[in-house]
């Protein structure tokens, strides 16, 4: 306690130094303007729960859906679970899941990245406000590309981010789908295409809504956080698609009605 009164006391002497020089010079700059006298703490709290609640996106996000789905379709059929990381293209995501155990499973890790997506989007709303929201649902993309727990070998983060925008950008979810299927069909299943081109207009859209303060349904509001939320998820997405070997004609047209499905579920 004596060193925070301390620090609070040497604090307002600083800031009454500098007030009253700028005050002889003529300027207009005040300190106190910036941060009013006894707000150093609550600016601090509201810090540490924006950060926690990225800590738990992070950590919502890296729950492996798929590797759990794989377990239990192992155990239900009575074979030997599948490692979605070594079997397939490697992803371990709704398609490649679809892929190796099949749409009804493939179904089950879709809704369940998205959930994941959507939980984590409003428990960081709720430990930390409107921030928190942003923090959370960045970071549950994050955490489901790259995953601590499986060496930072995650999957692409489509169903995820689809989820954390449900509650993140609302109001632009109606032209991403649209976009997002649009352009697949245009670029002949090709879901990399796609992705880049949405991921770019999202950002867009994103610095659009701040800027000019549009209305974001259920959301939070337009901050300056929504435009580093945009930006964050779809540069980890755009990266996996990146670093991801291409792949064989029969898994891009899997791909392609695995992201229809999507789309649908989105919307």
């Amino acid at each position: 306690m004596t060193s925070a009164s301390s620090l609070l006391a040497a604090s307002r002497a600083i800031r009454y130094s500098l007030s009253s020089s700028s005050g002889r010079r003529g300027a207009r700059f005040r300190l106190d303007k910036v941060f009013p006298l006894g707000e150093e703490p609550e600016y601090d709290r509201r810090r540490m729960r924006t950060l926690f609640a990225a800590a738990i996106g992070y950590l919502a996000g890296t729950f492996p859906t798929a590797d759990v789905v794989s377990l239990y379709a192992a155990q239900h059929n009575g074979e030997k679970a599948v490692d979605l990381r070594a079997a397939g293209t490697g992803n371990p995501g709704a398609l490649n899941a679809a892929k190796l155990l099949g749409w009804k499973y493939g179904a089950v890790v879709l809704a369940g990245d998205l959930v994941k997506g959507v939980l984590a989007s409003v428990a960081g709303r709720l430990v930390a406000g409107d921030s928190g929201a942003y923090a959370a649902g960045s970071a549950a993309v994050i955490g489901h590309c790259a995953p601590v727990w499986s060496g930072f070998r995650g999957g692409k983060g489509l169903a995820t981010s689809a989820g954390t925008s449900l509650i993140c950008f609302p109001a632009y979810m109606p032209i991403d789908v649209s976009l997002a299927a649009g352009t697949l069909m245009l670029s002949r299943g090709r879901a990399g295409t796609a992705t880049y081109v949405a991921s770019a207009v999202f950002i867009g859209a994103a610095v659009y809504w701040w800027r000019a303060r549009k209305g974001n349904y259920w959301g939070p509001k337009p901050t300056v956080g929504l435009p580093l939320y945009a930006l964050s998820s779809s540069a980890i997405i755009a990266y996996r698609f990146l670093a991801a070997p291409p792949a064989l004609p029969e898994e891009t047209a899997i791909e392609e009605e695995i992201i229809e499905r999507e789309s649908a579920v989105a919307s």
